[in-house]
Formats: structure tokens, C-alpha cells, sequence
């Protein structure tokens, strides 16, 4: 991020391609305009850095190909074929879609020291990340169903980002 409040995000364009990173201006908004967007779960997890109970996320047992993106500000965030069963109750990846897409943090809430992991565009807070994943990479991105959107690989542009195909 600059100091214009921009930021390098990879997004689909509308051929459904991941393209970038661009430079992209960062999603602010009140917590008011939040609320008016998303239900209470939703902004408990995403704006209030919650986590929903284990075994109890609508993407939990999702086995469809397609995109999960950030609820708040739909950037895409994580691709079904990084996904893996975890066994710990909550969607896990190995990977994100793009990693100039997520961000990590220092997380010493609850008396542990953990990495959490939120949407570079708007700051949402996914879930947090360990080092305790498969193959190749070795990492388990736990992320919180209640912060993602799934769109499945058939209509990806519709996520497409104007900016991605450039100006007119």
C-alpha cells in the first residue's frame, strides 16, 4: 500500500482471467455502512475479528470449483483447488489466489500468538494462518466461512474488477 491509499491486488477482468497486480484504491467505510451490508454474523466475524463456531460454516463442506472472495469488498481471495480438509472445522487453503490479496498481522488475542490473515482491499478479517498445511506450501489458511462469498468457476466475471480491463 502507498501512502494515496492504494493497493497492489491481482482481480479477474471479464474474461473470468486473474490479472495484475494493479493498483487499486483500499475499501474504507464506517462501521454504519458496514452493518448495512452484511447481517450481524457476517460483521461480527469480518469487522469485529470473531471467529464462527467450528463444523458450523456454510463453506465448511463446500466441494464445488469456483472462488472464494472477501464478503466485504469481493476480492478474490482463495481458489477451490488450494482448498484441503483440515479436520479443525473451518474452510482451509494452502494458499491464497493471489498473495499480494491477503495480509498478515501479529495476533496475540486469547493468550496466544497466532498470524492473522485479512483482505488486503478492506482489512476484513479472514481467519488466521499456520504452519501446519500440506504440500506444496506447507501453510493452513483457516478462514472463517462467515468472511468469504463463493462464486462458482463458471461465472468468475461477474467478480471482474472495471479496472482490470483498463480505461473506456
Amino acid at each position: 500500500m502507498d501512502n494515496l491509499g492504494t493497493v497492489h491486488l491481482r482481480v479477474f477482468n471479464r474474461l473470468g482471467q486473474l490479472v495484475g497486480p494493479l493498483d487499486l484504491p483500499r475499501v474504507a467505510r464506517s462501521d454504519a455502512e458496514w452493518r448495512a451490508q452484511l447481517s450481524p454474523q457476517q460483521f461480527a466475524v469480518a469487522r469485529g475479528k470473531g471467529t464462527e463456531r467450528a463444523y458450523c460454516g456454510t463453506l465448511l463442506d463446500n466441494k464445488r470449483d469456483g472462488v472464494y472472495s472477501c464478503i466485504c469488498c469481493a476480492l478474490p481471495l482463495f481458489a477451490s483447488d488450494s482448498k484441503f480438509n483440515s479436520g479443525t472445522g473451518w474452510p482451509s487453503f494452502f494458499q491464497p489466489i493471489a498473495p499480494e490479496n491477503v495480509l498478515t498481522e501479529a495476533d496475540d488475542s486469547h493468550g496466544m500468538r497466532r498470524t492473522e490473515i485479512l483482505c488486503a482491499r478492506c482489512d476484513a478479517h479472514l481467519g488466521h494462518v499456520f504452519q501446519d498445511g500440506p504440500r506444496p506450501t506447507g501453510l493452513r489458511y483457516c478462514v472463517n466461512s462467515e468472511s468469504l462469498a463463493f462464486t462458482d468457476r463458471a461465472d468468475v466475471a461477474r467478480l471482474a474488477d472495471p479496472a482490470a480491463d483498463g480505461p473506456g
